[in-house]
C-alpha cells in the first residue's frame, strides 16, 4: 500500500528532500536567497503592474498579493517540478526496489519547505504596512495542512500519467498561467462581477488562496463550509490517485 510504502521510507524522503533543497541554488552567488527573492521580484512587478498601472483600489496592496501569491507559488512550482519527477528520477526508478512514490512526495515536501521559509518574508510586510492580525492567525496551520493535501492528489496523478504521456508536463504550464489569473490571487473575488463570483469559486484555488488572504490580510476566520468542501475535494482526489499511482508505478521501469 502507498501509505505504508511512505511512513516505511519517511528517512529517506527526509534525506531526499534536504538533498534537493540544498541543490536547488547550488553553483548560485545568492544561494538560499533566492527562496526569498523569487517570490519579492514577482510580487514587486505585481504591484506595479496592479495597484500603478491598472489602479485596483486595495488598500496595502503588496500585503493583499502578498499572502496570496505565496500560496500559489507553492502550488504552481509543486506542479511544474512533480509533473516530470519520475521522469527526473528515472535513474532511482528503475534501480530494484526503490518506490516511486517517494518522488512526488519529496517534490511537494521541498516546496512545502521553500513556502513555510517565506513566510518570515511575508510576516516583515504585514509588520511595514501595519496590518494586524489577530486569533485568525490560528487557521494558517489547517490551510497549510489543507493545501497539502490538496496538491499531493494532483501530483500524484500528474507525475504518473507524465511518464506514458509526456506532452502533459508541456500542457500543464499552460493550464497553470490560465489557473493563475482566473483565480483572484492579484485582485479580490469583490471584483469578480457578480453573475459570474459563484461560478469562479467553483474553482478549489478560488477557495483555498481566498482564506490565506481572509488570516494574512482581513484579519479573519474564513468561513468553515468551503474548507471543509476543500478538504472533501482534497480526499476525493487522494481516493483517485493513489491506486492510480500504484497500478502505474508497476510498468515504470518498463517504460522508462
Amino acid at each position: 500500500m502507498l501509505w505504508r510504502s511512505l511512513i516505511s521510507h519517511r528517512e529517506l524522503i527526509g534525506i531526499l528532500v534536504a538533498k534537493q533543497l540544498k541543490l536547488r541554488y547550488r553553483g548560485s552567488v545568492l544561494g538560499f536567497c533566492w527562496t526569498l527573492l523569487n517570490p519579492l521580484l514577482l510580487m514587486l512587478v505585481y504591484t506595479l503592474v496592479f495597484s500603478v498601472y491598472f489602479r485596483l483600489d486595495v488598500e496595502k496592496y503588496p500585503v493583499f498579493l502578498f499572502s496570496g501569491l505565496l500560496p500559489w507559488i507553492w502550488f504552481s512550482s509543486s506542479l511544474q517540478q512533480g509533473v516530470t519527477c519520475i521522469l527526473d528520477g528515472a535513474g532511482l526508478v528503475t534501480r530494484s526496489r526503490f518506490p516511486a512514490e517517494v518522488l512526488p512526495v519529496v517534490t511537494l515536501t521541498s516546496n512545502t519547505v521553500n513556502f513555510l521559509l517565506t513566510l518570515p518574508l511575508l510576516l516583515l510586510f504585514v509588520l511595514a504596512f501595519r496590518v494586524k492580525l489577530g486569533p485568525a492567525l490560528l487557521v494558517l496551520p489547517i490551510l497549510i495542512g489543507l493545501q497539502y493535501l490538496l496538491t499531493l492528489g494532483p501530483v500524484l496523478m500528474l507525475s504518473a500519467a507524465n511518464v506514458f504521456y509526456r506532452d502533459l508536463q508541456h500542457i500543464i504550464l499552460h493550464l497553470i498561467t490560465v489557473a493563475q489569473f482566473v483565480t483572484p490571487i492579484f485582485y479580490p473575488a469583490s471584483l469578480i462581477p457578480e453573475p459570474f463570483r459563484a461560478w469562479a469559486f467553483l474553482n478549489p484555488l478560488a477557495v483555498l488562496f481566498s482564506a490565506f488572504q481572509d488570516v494574512l490580510y482581513f484579519n479573519r476566520v474564513p468561513a468553515w463550509p468551503p474548507l471543509l468542501a476543500l478538504l472533501l475535494v482534497a480526499v476525493v482526489l487522494l481516493a483517485v490517485a493513489v491506486p492510480m499511482f500504484a497500478r502505474s508505478k508497476q510498468t515504470f521501469v518498463e517504460v522508462l
